[in-house]
């Protein structure tokens, strides 16, 4: 029995249908990709299937008791407080009377206390509602998450935000997850991470993505939508992209014959007389329900047809770094760095979020200026800079207006071209072009920029996470084009598969305001400096506990000496009894007398931790003193 069916679902904004009669099922256990092109519906039909909104005819019905739960493209920016409150807040009415019950204690701490009365009343709406209980399950979740959840909202990075936002929707351990570009800003680790975690978690998901390797690692199943339709292709991304191929090429014969047959019936109907004869009146029907079938005919959306306008050479040295170093708010971004860049070179820059990346590109090209060292820039330099924030954008303009403000036309390659027909090859509409960008989504809005910074010519281009909300198809084409653009590439990304495609070196921040140079794509990279890395980017880690587990399964006999021997044949007892106390302490916290006193909370909380610190010791010398015996047996 599928957990959720989409039946027979249709809606548009007023134009075309942007899903049209679509029908398909979820099952248990299935990772499903919903691929499509910008602006096919993608996360449209995501909302629909999360209740989040109603289509024009059709339903979706869900499995007696199955809980969803949704996370948006965007992060949310009316969100504040405690972590913990705002995860527990994904607990429904519980987890708000708990994070009530914490905001109190705060107020406590902080001599603001409550009435007696407002204590009262919560604790008797907390008892009704078994609130009690949630205190342990966010815990949980926070710590899988690898979150505190004493933080404070606000102050998060981008990647920590959206794991506390996945918290919220996990806490409530929904049956179906679904997620909207849940790898928009994270940064290589942190999408590694997320892989791993949705692995080890084993829960049916849908999601939408840009990101391929992503998408490659995650997906059990793909289904894309095209032009108003659903296609099922049960198949791994790489089989996906061989028959969509082979689709398309036999979409394009078999509209090539239709329209032949079309055009012979109409030149047949234009001579007349023969038409208008009884027994002829058949075909002329028949040829009305072609003409029909031939408007109801939804066309293929065009390929983007970006071009890069190419200034004249630059000099053979395009930037000459030395010793370069640069601390903000005493910590060290940079340190000692050197680089030689030249003409034709194609740049990486990979580290973790908050590291220096966009501060290390400011400082090459002079934005900002050393602390130590030097930085020269070649001759004859021309720039052309894509802002990760898309703060050169004019939300109060149109794309036009954003392209040129004063005139009608742009010159590319020398050649002159009118505004609207530049920005048709970056598929925007006639009608699109004359819209406010305020309401733009995130791939247009990226597309605009790109068609900004191409408009002028340049030989040096510099890239910011340029990859956020493109589709495959203009990834692709973005992607060949550097690749072949004479001049050279500087550009900042978490898109491995990007990186891979069109970078022929890396500059890894490693920590310490160090900053390596690496030659070839991320996964040469990898290869080279990390193959621990790698290996743990394609497996999900493995606890100590299941390490444990696992290896006492083995029962391998290998003589160790005898306080060895002993040690181990004691550790399992002592494992078991570890875990029974820390269920205890579990147990015990979740009850409301010890519960609602905060100093006793505390004190549980701090017995917890030093169990948790000796079991994990435990599991660590077990697997310790296993790995020994398996040495010694070989």
């Amino acid at each position: 029995m599928p957990l959720l069916s989409v039946n027979d679902i249709s809606i548009d904004f007023g134009g075309p249908k942007i899903l049209e009669h679509l029908t398909f099922q979820i099952k248990k256990g299935q990772r499903v990709c919903l691929l499509g092109r910008n602006g096919a519906g993608k996360s449209t039909l995501l909302k629909i299937m999360a209740g989040l909104v109603t289509p024009d005819s059709g339903d979706v019905r869900k499995a007696p008791g199955l809980k969803t739960a949704y996370c948006a493209q965007d992060i949310p920016s009316d969100i504040s407080g405690p972590v913990f409150e705002i995860i527990a807040g994904g607990m429904g009415e519980r987890g708000r009377l708990l994070a009530r019950y914490f905001q109190l204690q705060a107020k406590t701490e902080t001599s603001l206390p409550a009435s007696p009365d407002t204590i009262r009343k919560l604790y008797a709406q907390m008892d009704t509602h078994h609130a009690w209980q949630v205190y342990e399950e966010v815990n949980e979740i926070i710590s899988r998450m690898e979150l505190d959840g004493n933080w404070n909202y606000e102050v998060l990075s981008g990647g920590q935000k959206r794991r506390v936002i996945l918290a919220r929707a996990l806490v409530s351990k929904p049956d179906v997850l679904m997620l909207d570009e849940p790898t928009n800003h994270l940064d290589i680790p942190s999408i590694a991470w997320l892989e791993n975690f949705i692995l080890r978690l084993g829960i049916t998901l849908v999601f939408v993505t840009h990101d391929r390797v992503f998408l490659k690692n995650i997906a059990t199943r793909i289904v894309e939508l095209d032009r108003g339709k659903l296609f099922d292709w049960s198949c791994d991304y790489e089989t996906f992209l061989k028959r969509k191929e082979a689709l398309l090429e036999a979409e394009e014969k078999s509209w090539d014959a239709f329209d032949k047959k079309l055009a012979q019936e109409e030149v047949w109907l234009r001579r007349g007389i023969k038409a208008r004869r009884t027994r002829n009146e058949g075909r002329v029907r028949a040829l009305k329900k072609m003409r029909e079938e031939r408007n109801r005919r939804r066309q293929r959306e065009g390929q983007a047809n970006i071009q890069i306008s190419a200034a004249d050479k630059s000099g053979t040295a395009v930037i000459v770094a030395e010793k370069v170093s640069f601390a903000y708010a005493g910590k060290t971004l940079i340190k000692d760095f050197n680089l030689r860049l030249y003409r034709g070179d194609k740049l990486g820059i990979v580290g973790p979020n908050g590291c220096g990346k966009t501060t290390l590109v400011n400082l090459l090209l002079g934005k900002i200026p050393c602390q130590d060292g030097t930085i020269k820039l070649g001759t004859n330099l021309s720039i052309a800079y894509f802002d990760q924030l898309r703060a050169r954008l004019d939300n109060e303009k149109s794309a036009w207006e954003n392209i040129v403000p004063n005139g009608d036309s742009v010159t590319v390659n020398g050649q002159k071209k009118h505004i609207i027909s530049y920005l048709q090859d970056f598929l925007f509409s006639p009608e699109r072009a004359k819209t406010t960008i305020a309401h733009f989504s995130g791939g247009e809005r990226n597309r605009l920029l790109l068609a900004k910074m191409f408009a002028r010519p340049g030989n040096f281009i510099v890239l910011d996470e340029p990859t956020n909300d493109l589709d495959a198809e203009t990834l692709a084409l973005l992607e060949d084009l550097l690749v072949d653009f004479p001049g050279t590439v500087l550009l900042i990304s978490h898109d491995r598969a990007f990186l891979n495609n069109v970078v022929s070196s890396l500059l890894v921040f490693e920590g310490g305001g160090r900053v390596k140079e690496y030659v070839g794509g991320y996964d040469d990279y990898l290869a080279k400096a990390a193959p621990l890395t790698a290996e743990k980017s394609s497996k999900p880690a493995k606890s100590k506990k299941e390490i444990y587990l696992q290896r006492k399964k083995e029962k391998k006999n290998v003589t160790l000496s005898y306080m060895e021997k002993r040690e181990l044949q004691e550790l399992p007892a002592l494992i078991e009894k570890l875990e029974t106390r820390q269920e205890e302490i579990h147990f015990k916290m979740g009850e409301p007398e010890i519960f609602r006193d905060h100093e006793k909370l505390r004190e549980m909380n701090k017995m917890l931790a030093e169990v948790e610190a000796k079991l994990e010791a435990s599991y660590a010398r077990w697997e310790t003193l296993e790995e020994k015996k398996s040495a010694l047996k070989q």
